[in-house]
């Protein structure tokens, strides 16, 4: 070859292998570029926003955030979500809208976090829901069932958790209408969009059996007490108490019944069915027999002692939230709640922008979560923001949630 030739041959090569060392050197480089964030998100920290009442009427319930905060140390503990660690930061909303209002801003605005996480209470995120989607930033597993918090179109950029409102009292008006379809019906509940979702979807369920209702009584959240309140419902001379009130109301309507003397049948919320919360200060015995309808695995329940979910559940709770009641309904909440969250940010990989978050959040197939009943997983779309639709009736023994029959679930339009 000569030597011109052998010499433009050597300067190509040259080319060529230093192209060759700069893809490589640029590789790393070009993988870091594919990681996406939006404002609350980083390479070390996801930041994610919550409010809770800590106090006022609904404090019992702020063991919720308490749980979701030790669930997301102890994941921040094993190295975080995709390397990075979870910033929860949670604000006392005491149930009062205008403080909602308040604090949902400043998470916004001012922490600048990622998402909303769980926010609890029908009227106190009702009253941030519009600002919320505004600003396109997703709001997950909100922590209240009404309906409208599953309504895809109005409210793209929100998503409830639990089974909503109207779906679980369908399930109760369903068995009143097949077990009772003579008996007289009073129902006690809050004057708010929580009780009124709640009618409406007994109303649905019991059908043309609607009419067997004699006494609809509410009441004020800031009420201090519904002995009154009671005292009406037993003089309407119902055979059927439904009490769709919230845990410290529930258990005075439960306690003032026996006090009266009145024993009805009695149906029971979901959202008050805590043993420790809500059965142990009404009194274990005036609770027996209440029905109700859950999702979760009772913690109590001698059924799962070997069940590997809750053994995860168990050892989280002897680490993590040493002195609580692991028995307390609320802390199983919380602790699903944040396992769905973790779940849906793993699956986000190094996408962390708001419009992924929405789309992994609307793509849940079959997840199943440690302290779900076994029948009982998410399911998502982005035209179905109901993770949870099915539940199991089940009958209190005076010590312990008895299930009954088989899962069912209370019909919801898909709109």
């Amino acid at each position: 070859m000569p030597r011109h030739a052998r010499e433009a041959r050597s300067a190509c090569l040259g080319v060529a292998l230093t192209i060759a060392i700069g893809l490589a050197v640029a590789a790393p480089g070009s993988a870091h570029e594919e990681k996406r964030y939006d404002t609350g998100a980083s390479d070390t920290a996801i930041k994610i926003g919550n409010t809770a009442p800590y106090s006022g009427p609904l404090s019992s319930n702020g063991i919720i955030a308490r749980t979701e905060a030790a669930y997301f140390k102890m994941i921040n503990d094993q190295g975080g979500v995709n390397g990075r660690k979870i910033e929860f930061i949670s604000y006392d909303d005491a149930y009062s809208p205008p403080k909602t209002v308040e604090q949902t801003r400043k998470l916004i605005e001012s922490d600048e976090v990622l998402l909303l996480f769980n926010q609890l209470g029908t009227p106190t995120t009702m009253s941030v829901i519009k600002y919320v989607n505004a600003k396109k930033v997703p709001q997950l597993f909100i922590a209240a069932g009404a309906t409208v918090f599953g309504d895809h179109k109005a409210y793209p950029w929100s998503m409830g958790f639990q089974p909503s409102y109207q779906s679980e009292t369908r399930i109760y008006g369903k068995y009143l209408r097949e077990n009772y379809p003579n008996g007289k019906i009073a129902v006690l509940s809050s004057n708010d969009d929580f009780g009124r979702d709640n009618i409406k979807g007994l109303k649905d369920g019991l059908g043309e059996g609607a009419g067997n209702i004699v006494a609809e009584v509410t009441y004020e959240t800031s009420a201090p007490t519904i002995d009154s309140e009671l005292v009406k419902l037993k003089f309407s001379g119902a055979s059927i108490f439904v009490n769709f009130a919230s845990a410290k109301f529930a258990a005075q309507a439960i306690k003032k019944a026996a006090e009266i003397g009145w024993k009805p049948v009695q149906i029971l919320h979901g959202n008050s069915q805590s043993i420790s919360a809500v059965l142990k200060p009404a009194g274990l015995e005036n609770a027996r027999d209440i029905i109700t309808a859950g999702y979760s695995k009772d913690p109590a329940d001698a059924a799962w002692k070997d069940d590997p979910g809750l053994k995860r559940f168990s050892d989280f709770m002897a680490e993590h939230m040493p002195g609580e009641d692991k028995d307390n309904s609320y802390v199983v909440y919380g602790y699903n709640a944040a396992q769905a969250l973790v779940d849906v940010l793993k699956q986000c990989g190094d996408d962390l922008t708001r419009a992924n978050v929405m789309r992994q959040a609307e793509a849940l197939n079959g997840v199943h979560l440690d302290m779900l009943l076994p029948d009982i997983a998410l399911t998502t779309s982005p035209s179905d923001h109901y993770p949870i639709e099915r539940m199991q009736l089940q009958k209190f023994d005076g010590q312990n949630w008895v299930r009954f029959g088989s899962g069912v679930e209370g019909t919801l339009d898909k709109r």
